[in-house]
């Protein structure tokens, strides 16, 4: 395997985004099309995992650049994770703002995952688009 690139999310990336978010079950990613790439072109950092020339993760956030970094969507194509490589897009994009604290958008699903790498559950809450 060819070390792993982390590099800036490029439009011709998006295809490879949504299969990802297909394969992990993220349909109103994939349903909503139009606004998920929009929301990437949007979105800052937005940054892609490379391995051979193949796409298997990326990070999507949310920063005002000094307080805080929010990671907003972060994917690892199954094959490709316990490799380090959410790691290392996460290390990047902290990089890209280093003065800023990481809040991570998380699902319960993923809750085990975070709590082991060191970070501390924080509440909130959410409403779609669709209840408001």
């Amino acid at each position: 395997m060819e070390a792993i690139q982390i590099r800036t999310f490029l439009e011709k990336d998006f295809d490879a985004v949504q299969q990802l978010n297909e394969k992990e079950g993220w349909s109103g990613l994939v349903e909503r099309s139009e606004e998920t790439l929009c929301s990437w072109l949007n979105s800052e950092p937005a940054l892609v995992a490379v391995v051979d020339h193949e796409l298997v993760g990326f990070l999507r956030g949310l920063t005002d650049g000094s307080i805080t970094l929010y990671v907003c969507d972060l994917l690892v194509k199954e094959s490709f994770r316990n490799q380090g490589i959410a790691e290392k897009l996460i290390q990047t994009a902290h990089e890209c703002y280093p003065s800023t604290r990481v809040e991570m958008l998380a699902s319960t699903k993923s809750e085990g995952y975070y709590a082991n790498q060191g970070y501390r559950s924080f509440y909130g809450f959410r409403k779609s688009a669709e209840e408001m």
